[in-house]
């Protein structure tokens, strides 16, 4: 079962019972749900890719041909977006407006990354959300990207974001996962 973030919280909630379609890779993410709360949830993974990291952060900022359709509000990854720039805008085109699903706020080139937002169903939530991308060197042309997302809010159910953590962390997974397929092969799905 795949869930879309333009579901509602409800949906994605029962979507924990019954799992996430995940994809699979020669050299998976290692996620973790570091810690998790009503009240917030720290993430951290690594996904090992067979590129530099220059190559790596520059395929980044083409994320409307990696991010998977399923993980839209249009249902069309190609109408994402993300500008490298101060405050650049991750937005998502929608028929009559758009959606601003984070801001970059701090890009250190070919190094790291940083965007400020709740994504998905969490920004409904009130849920604020700090996304951090580290892209290191590791042996001769690979790259080590390692993601952090750390959230926080005050959503009114009584597990709050607790049952969030483990959707957002898969929901991550996968995306960064499509990023590295993209980066080595050209093709974000396997």
């Amino acid at each position: 079962m795949r869930i879309r973030i333009r579901s509602s919280g409800a949906a994605l909630l029962s979507g924990v019972a019954a799992g996430l379609v995940v994809s699979g890779a020669p050299q998976p993410a290692m996620a973790d749900v570091q810690s998790s709360s009503p009240a917030g949830f720290a993430i951290r993974f690594e996904v090992p890719v067979a590129a530099g990291p220059a190559d790596v952060y520059s395929k980044f900022f083409e994320i409307g041909r990696w991010w998977s359709d399923d993980h839209t509000y249009s249902g069309k990854a190609s109408n994402m977006t993300l500008k490298d720039e101060p405050g650049g805008c991750f937005c998502e085109t929608l028929t009559g407006g758009f959606l601003r699903h984070a801001s970059l706020e701090y890009a250190d080139k070919g190094k790291h990354l940083r965007l400020s937002g709740g994504l998905g169903p969490l920004q409904e939530l009130g849920v604020q959300g700090m996304l951090s991308f580290d892209f290191t060197a590791a042996g001769k042309a690979g790259t080590r990207v390692v993601v952090r997302y750390v959230a926080s809010g005050h959503p009114t159910d009584e597990k709050g974001l607790t049952a969030f953590a483990p959707i957002v962390d898969r929901v991550l997974k996968e995306q960064v996962e499509r990023l590295k397929r993209y980066v080595e092969t050209g093709k974000p799905a396997p």
